[in-house]
C-alpha cells in the first residue's frame, strides 16, 4: 500500500485539506488554530491515493523540559478525513497509527490529547490508538423540525419565560462595530470573574475579533439590548451544517431576567434561516451535568456522547515528568496529561 505523510504549518495547504474533508468545523481551520496562544499549530497528514486523514493539533512546550506535548484547541476538534471514519479499513488505521507515532517522535512529543467532535465517528480511528474516554454528553437541537415543534419540546416554564422576554421590547441585533466587540469582551470578562473561571477562559478582544474576521468565517456576534444598554450576547460559530453558541455573556444587572434564554431561542432561528441542520448547545463544564448543562437541557432532550482522546507515545518520559513534578501516577484520575495537573 502506497502512502505519504506530511507536516503542514502553512495556512493555504492546511485549509486546502480542511475544505476537502467529508465534514469539518470552524475548530479545524488554520485561522482558528492561529488564535491559540498555547503553542504552535501543526497539521499531521496521512494520505493514500484516494484517502487522507488530517489531524490538527497544538504543539506545546513542557515546562523545565526539552520535550513537548500535543493538545487540541478550545472546542471540538480531532482528526478529519475525506471519507467517513467508519469506512476506513483496519490496514489504513494501523499504518496511520505507526506514522502518527513516528511523527510524535520526530517532534519530540511525549503524548497527545484532543476533545473529539461528536458529529464525526472519530472514535473509529482513535479507539485503538491510546484510548477514547467518555466526557459526559452534549445537547443539540434538530433544526429540521419546525420552530413550533421545537418550542413544544421546551420546558413549560422556559416557554413562558421566552414569550415574556420577546414581549419586553428588547432589541436583538448583529454586532457591526469594533466598539461592540470591545463592550461584549468586557461583559464576558466580568462573567468569568463572577464565576471564578480558570484563566484559560479569559479570551481577549483580539480573539473575538479574529473569530469575526469576514475573510475567514461567517460567524456572528449576536447581541441583546435594553434601549442603548447591552445586556446579553453570544459569539456563534457557523459551519456547513452546524451553528453553535461558542461563548456568551450576560450583564450582572440582568441575570434575574435571564435574556440568555431569549438569545438561545434566537440562535435556533438564525440557524434555520441559514439552512443549518443542527444547533449544538454543548454540555456542562468538564463534561459534568452541572447548572450549565441543566440550563441547556431545558431547550432539548437530544443528546450525543462527548468524548476525549488521550495517547502516551513515550511512556518512560511521561512517567519521568510525573515523578519530576513530585506527583503520584493516579490511575483513577482523568486529568491528562497528568504532569500538567496542579499539585495539591
Amino acid at each position: 500500500m502506497s502512502y505519504q505523510c506530511l507536516i503542514v504549518r502553512t495556512k493555504a495547504e492546511w485549509d486546502a485539506y480542511v475544505k476537502r474533508s467529508y465534514n469539518y468545523e470552524v475548530y479545524h481551520t488554520w485561522y482558528y488554530h492561529s488564535l491559540n496562544m498555547e503553542g504552535e499549530p501543526v497539521l499531521f497528514i496521512y494520505e493514500e491515493e484516494s484517502l487522507f486523514i488530517a489531524f490538527p493539533l497544538i504543539k506545546r512546550n513542557i515546562e523545565e523540559s526539552s520535550q513537548y506535548d500535543m493538545t487540541s484547541v478550545y472546542g471540538y476538534a480531532g482528526p478529519i478525513s475525506n471519507i467517513d471514519f467508519v469506512d476506513i479499513p483496519p490496514s489504513t488505521i494501523e499504518c496511520f497509527k505507526q506514522e502518527f507515532s513516528n511523527f510524535l517522535k520526530v517532534e519530540q512529543c511525549v503524548c497527545a490529547f484532543t476533545r473529539l467532535y461528536p458529529f464525526l465517528n472519530q472514535q473509529c480511528l482513535l479507539e485503538n490508538i491510546g484510548g477514547v474516554f467518555p466526557n459526559g454528553s452534549t445537547i443539540y437541537m434538530d433544526l429540521s423540525l419546525s420552530i413550533e415543534d421545537q418550542r413544544s419540546r421546551y420546558d413549560k416554564r422556559l416557554k413562558r419565560q421566552i414569550k415574556k422576554l420577546r414581549e419586553s421590547g428588547y432589541t436583538i441585533k448583529k454586532a457591526v462595530s469594533s466598539h461592540e466587540i470591545a463592550e461584549f469582551t468586557e461583559m464576558y470578562h466580568k462573567n468569568m470573574d463572577r464565576l471564578g473561571a480558570n484563566k484559560s477562559y479569559y479570551f481577549d478582544e483580539k480573539y473575538f475579533a479574529g473569530l469575526l474576521n469576514e475573510n475567514e468565517f461567517k460567524n456572528e456576534l449576536v447581541l441583546i439590548y435594553d434601549g442603548n444598554e447591552m445586556i446579553c450576547g453570544a459569539l456563534i460559530l457557523i459551519s456547513e451544517n452546524v451553528v453553535r453558541n461558542h461563548l456568551s455573556a450576560t450583564s450582572e444587572k440582568y441575570l434575574k431576567e435571564s435574556p440568555s434564554k431569549l438569545l438561545t431561542d434566537e440562535i435556533s432561528l438564525i440557524g434555520r434561516k441559514l439552512g443549518k441542520k443542527i444547533f449544538h448547545l454543548g454540555g456542562g463544564v468538564g463534561g459534568k451535568e452541572d447548572s450549565l448543562f441543566k440550563f441547556k437541557s431545558h431547550f432539548s432532550d437530544l443528546r450525543i456522547n462527548d468524548r476525549i482522546w488521550c495517547y502516551v507515545n513515550d511512556q518512560e518520559s511521561y512517567n519521568e515528568l510525573i515523578h519530576k513534578k513530585g506527583l503520584e501516577l493516579n490511575e483513577q484520575s482523568t486529568f491528562f496529561p497528568a504532569y500538567r495537573q496542579t499539585k495539591k
